[in-house]
C-alpha cells in the first residue's frame, strides 16, 4: 500500500512539491510568530531580572525602563543629585548605582556608573579588574576590545553634529562576564568622569577655576576650552548634596517589602520609581495583541491554502478516475482505494507541516540573532509544551481534510470510470 502511494507521488512530484511548499509557508508564518513573540518575552524578562527598581525624574515609565535597563537611546530628564545621596544612605537599600548616558564609542553606549553596578552585573569579571581611576573603563562581554585599549568617547552622533571628547581617553581595565542583556555591549566608566567631561558639578567648577571653561548643562555641545579631566585621579563614589543631576538610579532593595515601600515613596511630583518587570508586563500586553493579530492572519492564510489544496485534490481525483476505476475493476477493495487517496494527501500535509516547522524555527532564530546583534539581549528560540496543541490541531485537520477527496473517489463507478 505504502509503496503504491509513494510511487504515485513520484509520478506527480511537481504537484506534490507545490502542495508541500504551500502548506510549509503557511505553517512557517504561525510558527515564526509564536516562537519570536516567546523569545522576546523570555529575553527581555531575563534582561530585567538584574534590576529590581529604577528611580528617575517624573516622566514616562516606559522610557525610563527602556533607557536605564535596555540602554535604548532616548533623552531622559535629570533629577536632583540629592535623590542619589538619599538613596545611598537609605538603610533599606543594598546599593544605589547612578547611570549617566549621552556618550558612545564605535556605536556602543558609554555609561557612567559605579563599581557597585559592575559587581551586580558581573560578580566575577571575565578578565581584568574593575575601574579604580577616572580614566579607566570596564567593557561588556560583546565589546570587541582588548584590555589596555584606549576609548575616546563621543557625545551625540557623528552624523548629527556630535563631537569627540578630546579631554579624556578611557583605558580598558576589565571585561564583564556575559549577562545576556544590553549591558554586554556597553562600556562602563566612572560616573564622575562623565560629569567632568560634560561640565557638571563641583568638578567642572574646579576645572574652571584652573582656567578651563565648563560647558553649560549636561550636553557640552559647544565650548571653546576643554574641561580638564585627571585620568589618574582616584575613584570617589561618595555622593552628597552637590551631586550633579542624573537621569536614573538603579536600586537594589534589601527585601521585597523595601522595594514596594521605596517605589511608593519615590513616586511623586519630581521623581518616578518603577519595577522594570511591571513595565515589561504592559509591553507584553501590547505585544500579545500584535501576536494575536498576526496569528489570526496566519490561520486565515492556512485555511485559504487548505481550501485551495482540497479543491485541487478533488479535481486531481476526477482526472484520475480511469486509474481508480481500473483498481476497482481488478478487485481492489473500497477501503484500499480510500486508503490510497487519503494517504497521499495526508502525507503531503504532514510533510508540509514538518517543513513549515523547520522554516518557522529558522526564521525565528534569524530574527532573534539580528535583534541580539543590535540590542545584545539574548532571545532564546525554543518550543514549549503548549506548542503540542498546534501540532495536534494540524494533525486532526489533516486527517479530516484528507477524507474529503477519499470519499469522492469512492463515489466513482468503476464501469463509468473505465468508459471515460
Amino acid at each position: 500500500m505504502m509503496g503504491f502511494i509513494l510511487a504515485d507521488l513520484r509520478r506527480f512530484k511537481g504537484g506534490a512539491l507545490a502542495v508541500v511548499v504551500l502548506i510549509a509557508l503557511s505553517v512557517a508564518l504561525s510558527v515564526a510568530v509564536t516562537l519570536q513573540e516567546r523569545a522576546v518575552r523570555l529575553g527581555s524578562a531575563r534582561a530585567a531580572e538584574k534590576f529590581d527598581l529604577v528611580v528617575g525624574a517624573a516622566g514616562s515609565e516606559t522610557q525610563l525602563a527602556l533607557s536605564a535597563v535596555f540602554l535604548q537611546p532616548s533623552p531622559l530628564p535629570l533629577m536632583s543629585g540629592a535623590v542619589l545621596e538619599k538613596l545611598a544612605r537609605d538603610p533599606r537599600v543594598s546599593f544605589a548605582a547612578p547611570v549617566g548616558f549621552g556618550d558612545s564609542a564605535d556605536g556602543r553606549p558609554v555609561v557612567g556608573t559605579t563599581t557597585a553596578l559592575v559587581a551586580a552585573l558581573s560578580p566575577t569579571l571575565a578578565e581584568g579588574a574593575v575601574f579604580a581611576r577616572l580614566g579607566e573603563a570596564v567593557i561588556g562581554a560583546d565589546v570587541p576590545m582588548r584590555l589596555g585599549a584606549k576609548i575616546k568617547p563621543m557625545h551625540g552622533a557623528a552624523d548629527s553634529g556630535g563631537h569627540t571628547h578630546v579631554e579624556l581617553a578611557y583605558t580598558v581595565r576589565g571585561r564583564m562576564a556575559p549577562t545576556g542583556t544590553a549591558w554586554d555591549r556597553a562600556i562602563l566608566v566612572p560616573i564622575r568622569a562623565v560629569w567632568q567631561l560634560h561640565g557638571m558639578g563641583a568638578e567642572a567648577e574646579h576645572a574652571h577655576d584652573h582656567g578651563d571653561e565648563a560647558p553649560d548643562g549636561a550636553a557640552a555641545e559647544d565650548h571653546d576650552h576643554a574641561v580638564h579631566v585627571e585620568a589618574d585621579a582616584a575613584l570617589d563614589e561618595h555622593f552628597d548634596a552637590e551631586t550633579p543631576g542624573i537621569p536614573a538610579v538603579l536600586v537594589k532593595p534589601k527585601t521585597m517589602g523595601d522595594a514596594y515601600r521605596l517605589r511608593q515613596e519615590y513616586r511623586g511630583e519630581t521623581t518616578l520609581a518603577v519595577f522594570p518587570a511591571e513595565v515589561l508586563t504592559r509591553l507584553y500586553a501590547t505585544l500579545g495583541d500584535a501576536r494575536s493579530l498576526l496569528l489570526a492572519i496566519a490561520i486565515a492564510t492556512q485555511a485559504i491554502v487548505v481550501a485551495a489544496i482540497l479543491l485541487v485534490t478533488i479535481m486531481h481525483v476526477g482526472a484520475r478516475r480511469r486509474q481508480i476505476g481500473a483498481l476497482r475493476a481488478f478487485g481492489a477493495p473500497r477501503r484500499a482505494v480510500f486508503a490510497i487517496v487519503w494517504g497521499e494527501l495526508f502525507l503531503l500535509l504532514l510533510a508540509g507541516f514538518a517543513l513549515g516547522l523547520a522554516i518557522g524555527y529558522g526564521a525565528a532564530r534569524a530574527i532573534s540573532a539580528a535583534l541580539a546583534s543590535t540590542t545584545a539581549v539574548h532571545m532564546p528560540v525554543e518550543f514549549a509544551r503548549a506548542d503540542l496543541s498546534l501540532a495536534m490541531w494540524f494533525a486532526a485537520l489533516a486527517v479530516l481534510v484528507s477524507i474529503v477527496p477519499a470519499l469522492s473517489a469512492l463515489r466513482l463507478s468503476p464501469a463509468a470510470a473505465l468508459r471515460a
